[in-house]
Formats: C-alpha cells, sequence, structure tokens
C-alpha cells in the first residue's frame, strides 16, 4: 500500500467545471489533487469535441473546447494543482479524524478534508452501431470522435447519424474532407434546426450527400475500411469511403462511484443546491454528474456549483477560520495569489 497523499480536496474529474473548482478553491487556499480516467485535463471537451465551437461560455461569442481547457489550465495555473491521469477511482472510506481516505485503481492512496465528484456523465464510452466486424476498423479508419480536423483532410468520409454531433461534424468537415456523406435511418433529425437548414443547404449546392438508410457492414481489408454497405428504403447500396463517424451517442456509468452509497437520481448523484454536498457529509457533485429540481447541463451552471461548493469546503476544511467573502477585482491578496501585479 502506498504513502497516503495528504491534500485539502480531491476532485474526481478533469473536465471544464473540475478544473475551474480548483480556481474557485485555490482562492481559498485549498490544495487540490485531480483523478481522471483520461489522459489529459478537459474530460469531454477535451476527447470528444476539442476542436468544435462552443456558443454560450461567458465573454467568449466562441471557443472551442480545447480553447476553453487551454484558458482554464492557464486560470489554474498559479494554484499548481496535481494530476493523476488514466486513473479511476476504486476505493472510498470516511477516516477517524473526519477526513476521507481515496485510493485508485494504480493503488495510490489521497487523504482529504473533501471529495468533490465533477466526472460529468461519468465514465463513458460511444455506443458502438450493430455492425458486423467494426470492432476491426476501430481507431483505424473508424472514429468515434474528431480530436484533429486535420486528420479527415482530403478523405471520402461517411458520417453516420441524426444528432448534432453528426450534424455538426458534417458542417464542420464539409471544407476538409475529400468528400462527405451523412446517412441517418430517416429523414428526420434530433439536431438543432439551424444545423439541418445549413446541410440540407449544402447538399442541394452539391458540396454533400445526404442519404436515408443504415449501415449494415463494412468493406476493406487490414482495418481500413473502402466502402460501407448500407439498406436504405429501396434496398441495399454501396458507398465508398476511407473515413466512418459513427455518432450513436454515449454510455455514460458512475463506476465505483455508484457504490458508495450517494442517493440517485436516474443514475445522477442528488445534492443540495446551497452548498453542492450530497447526502454523504463532505462530498460534493458539481456539473453533469449531479441532479437538483431545474438543474440545467451547462458548463456555466457547473462554474456556480463549484463557486457554492467551495463555500462549503472550506467551512469544513477550516471551521475555526473565519470566511471572508472578497471580489478578485478589490482584493490584494487575491491578486497576490494569482499573481497579478
Amino acid at each position: 500500500m502506498s504513502t497516503p497523499i495528504e491534500t485539502d480536496v480531491v476532485i474526481v474529474g478533469a473536465g471544464p467545471v473540475g478544473l475551474f473548482a480548483v480556481f474557485e478553491l485555490g482562492l481559498y487556499d485549498l490544495k487540490c489533487h485531480l483523478i481522471d480516467i483520461l489522459d489529459r485535463p478537459g474530460g469531454q471537451c477535451a476527447e470528444l469535441y476539442p476542436e468544435k465551437p462552443i456558443y454560450d461560455i461567458p465573454a467568449w461569442p466562441e471557443i472551442t473546447g480545447q480553447a476553453l481547457v487551454d484558458r482554464l489550465m492557464e486560470q489554474i495555473a498559479p494554484f499548481s494543482p496535481e494530476f493523476h491521469f488514466n486513473r479511476m477511482v476504486a476505493g472510498f472510506r470516511k477516516l477517524d479524524n473526519g477526513r476521507f481516505e481515496v485510493e485508485t485503481d494504480e493503488g495510490e492512496l489521497f487523504h482529504a478534508h473533501a471529495v468533490v465528484i465533477a466526472a460529468g456523465g461519468g465514465s463513458f464510452q460511444p455506443k458502438r452501431p450493430p455492425v458486423p466486424g467494426i470492432e476491426a476498423y476501430e481507431d483505424k479508419s473508424v472514429f468515434y470522435s474528431v480530436r484533429r480536423m486535420e486528420e479527415f483532410r482530403d478523405r471520402d468520409l461517411l458520417i453516420v447519424g441524426g444528432g448534432d454531433s453528426a450534424l455538426d461534424w458534417t458542417l464542420n468537415l464539409q471544407s476538409v474532407a475529400k468528400s462527405v456523406t451523412l446517412v441517418h435511418r430517416r429523414p428526420d433529425f434530433r439536431a438543432a434546426p439551424d444545423s439541418v437548414n445549413k446541410m440540407l443547404a449544402l447538399r442541394d449546392e452539391g458540396k454533400i450527400d445526404f442519404k436515408v438508410g443504415q449501415v449494415t457492414g463494412l468493406k476493406g481489408d487490414d482495418g481500413q475500411v473502402t466502402a460501407a454497405t448500407l439498406k436504405g428504403p429501396d434496398g441495399l447500396f454501396e458507398i465508398a469511403c476511407d473515413r466512418m463517424l459513427p455518432f450513436f451517442g454515449l454510455t455514460m456509468k458512475l463506476g465505483p462511484i455508484a457504490d458508495w452509497g450517494l442517493n440517485l437520481h436516474e443514475n445522477l448523484i442528488k445534492v443540495d443546491t446551497e452548498t453542492f454536498e450530497t447526502n454523504l457529509p463532505g462530498v460534493y457533485a458539481i456539473g453533469d454528474i449531479n441532479w437538483y429540481p431545474g438543474k440545467l447541463k451547462l458548463i456555466l451552471s457547473g462554474f456556480h456549483e463549484a463557486a457554492l461548493m467551495t463555500q462549503a469546503v472550506k467551512r469544513r476544511a477550516h471551521p475555526d477560520q473565519k470566511l471572508v467573502f472578497q471580489y478578485t477585482t478589490s482584493s490584494t491578496s487575491l491578486q497576490k495569489k494569482l499573481g497579478v501585479q
């Protein structure tokens, strides 16, 4: 068993909300260690849509998922958080002194005043479409996310799905790929109407193709797809392609966190909206992982939750200290922490 790492707060999840929590906690001199199952910070922003524009972050009319993560990492740099990537939380218990012990699947131990769950929807994985033999093509010519648009330059691209991801990447990759064909099982979509209208306009201009059908098979050797067989209203047909992006949604799982004894609501963690504390005192949940009446799954909502959570964690970690609320615009002590001259 490893020697425990002593810290103030363990944050489970290094997505945008977990990263902003580091900033809020840092303002109150609370040291953070973050544990994430991915190999880098950013959560779903970095894993699923690093180059996809986001339009509802305050003061940023448009910012990509990766750029948002980069700005957050820059913002929290003064507080020197420590990251533990490619890790899953495997154990959790309350110690006799009131602190918590968190263990990773690599055997690392952390002792902390508080645990903050900011794991988005939990550990997630793309839903695999029911196409025989698709496993042989995965991560070679079939991909479930776009990390770099350049990887699809001059490719004959087949995009499958009818939600926002499928439509967004149809629009974004149209100018990069050699050809783009969008396939959906019906002519109706679950995506934003504006995206659908833009896609149809590109189709009418001959810049993309749209087919109604379902992929039933793939052709190609050594993991390199050369064509897809589809079943449409008029029978089977084939589409030549050398890259395929299926967007069938994500499967979210809480993983071992589900065994902590937390009160759940439809696989989400119920919280008190004054402190964002769970039914376990000292354990908090912020971001998409939590639930309360009126909850909105927005990054900006998670930022608000992180700010209120911090107040509660400060009181718990240092009950003997007076909690003084200060503004970064006027507090010289906060500005000193941030390195502001």
